[in-house]
């Protein structure tokens, strides 16, 4: 099978709902493709402003491909198992050769797929290893497979950008480990997304490996020192320190940045291997028809759209098994539920209550307590868990981080349901609901619910038993106040 040119290219694009597929899908809608999603969560999408214009067909990697890859000509490969387990990388080659095998059955004409720089002969980390492993995977299937190996990504919202924002925000003067020294070319989200466009839809593109990235070379010491000019920072003292290992440098990354220390872990030894386009790869201005941007100009951009808070995705929009419990909890988990609810009536629209729900987290806060929300923010981040540092989205929709919990049901104006994503023996939810009330008004119940795992888990809930009795009450009283004032 091949690219037809005369007609609209039929594309399956797998991980739609992560940072770079989120981008891609909007582009190629854009330039006439017609596009469906694989979706391990289709509620994720809901909120997307192209998901209208996409064909949603739920499933995972693990299940039945067939439905999902039925006449199309191009499969979308952007699916990532980072964190999932001591053994994600073992998954990420299965997945990808079920993908394949899938593809080939199918009759598509091309896989592509976005990897990681480094070279095949270096000792590379795990992560960029797993990125290689899989653009063999898939091309081993017989398919024409394009791979494009990208570097270091420079984006609003993106892993690798944050980390590089937070730690030079905050911290004047760092203790750095030696791959501060290490080189690499980063290139700007905007080049990838095109890039990924024409390796869709341009059919004479020749299949095989890509090395792109952007026009600098440069340490992470240098995009440190030249973020801080860009962001009109002072500039950043760097004290190296050899004994710093990419272990420990995680653990510190993880404090200061909303990056989860499992992920920040691989991230970290991945910057040991130098991830530099190799001098006989084809340019990635040609591959572009235009020069790619510049670090400090991709810095610019990414900043602009930070402080606007219009980042369209963040890679903490991805299911990471990083941000919730952990895949190798036994089967029996979670049996005991342990419940907090309190109900109140409000006199205000069922509109208006959850109006002031969908309000909370962020600037606004969580009412009653706010110093113990923030201490407990401050000791999950010490101990590798997102803390509080993310915020409030953008757009409040199904998936979305909100300070260290995480949107998993939406249902305005009725219920509004929040998955903890600190770290916790067990599983926590904090859940809304509002319905209308006899008589006018509106009744709200406030529902913290709790799955310990093990002894260690009941403890905890105990232990916190008493500041719930503080937090709570005050949580629920002052969600009425702003619904009745308006605030």
């Amino acid at each position: 099978m091949t690219l037809d040119p005369d007609r609209p290219t039929r594309v399956l694009l797998t991980g739609a709902t992560g940072y770079v597929g989120g981008r891609l899908a909007p582009a190629l809608l854009e330039r006439g493709a017609t596009v469906r999603v694989l979706a391990r969560t289709p509620a994720k999408l809901a909120n997307a402003p192209w998901a209208e214009r996409v064909e949603v067909t739920p499933g995972s990697l693990d299940g039945d491909l067939g439905p999902a890859l039925a006449d199309v000509d191009v499969a979308v490969y952007l699916v990532h198992s980072i964190g999932e387990g001591p053994q994600w990388a073992a998954t990420e080659r299965r997945h990808a050769e079920r993908f394949a095998r899938a593809a080939r059955d199918a009759g598509v004409a091309r896989v592509v797929y976005l990897g990681g720089l480094g070279r095949d002969g270096d000792r590379l980390s795990t992560h960029l290893a797993s990125r290689h492993a899989v653009g063999r995977a898939l091309a081993a299937s017989g398919v024409a497979t394009v791979e494009l190996r990208a570097g270091v990504v420079i984006g609003s919202g993106s892993a690798s950008f944050e980390m590089l924002r937070y730690l030079v925000d905050v911290l004047p003067v760092m203790v750095t480990p030696r791959w501060v020294t290490t080189r690499c070319q980063p290139i700007a989200v905007s080049d990838v997304r095109d890039l990924l466009v024409r390796a869709v839809l341009d059919p004479t593109l020749v299949p095989g490996v890509y090395e792109v990235g952007g026009p600098d070379v440069l340490t992470y010491a240098e995009m440190m020192r030249r973020y801080a000019r860009v962001a009109g920072l002072p500039e950043r003292r760097l004290i190296r320190v050899p004994l710093l290992s990419p272990r420990l440098s995680s653990h510190w990354v993880g404090l200061v940045t909303p990056v989860p220390v499992p992920l920040a872990a691989e991230l970290v030894e991945s910057l040991i291997n130098e991830v530099v386009v190799s001098p006989s790869a084809v340019a990635t201005e040609a591959l572009l028809g235009r020069p790619p941007l510049g670090f400090d100009e991709s810095v610019g951009r990414a900043l602009r759209v930070t402080r606007e808070g219009a980042a369209p995705t963040t890679f903490a929009d991805a299911d990471y098994a990083v941000f919730s419990a952990q895949s190798t909890d036994p089967a029996w988990a979670g049996g005991t539920v342990l419940r907090d609810v309190r109900t109140t009536t409000v006199a205000a629209s069922p509109e208006r209550v959850f109006a002031a729900v969908a309000a909370l987290g962020g600037a606004t806060g969580w009412h009653a307590g706010d110093a113990l929300w923030r201490l407990r923010g401050v000791l999950d981040a010490l101990v590798g868990g997102p803390g509080m540092r993310r915020g409030r989205p953008a757009r409040l929709e199904v998936g979305a981080p909100l300070d260290f919990w995480r949107v998993e049901a939406l249902e305005a104006p009725r219920r509004l349901s929040l998955r903890a994503e600190m770290r916790l023996p067990g599983v926590a939810h904090l859940t809304f609901e509002v319905a209308p009330a006899e008589g006018g008004g509106s009744t709200l119940t406030q529902s913290a619910t709790f799955h310990p795992r093990g002894l260690l888990g009941r403890l905890y809930w105990y232990a916190v038993a008493p500041f719930h009795r503080f937090v709570f009450p005050g949580l629920l009283a002052g969600i009425a106040r702003d619904a009745v004032t308006g605030t």
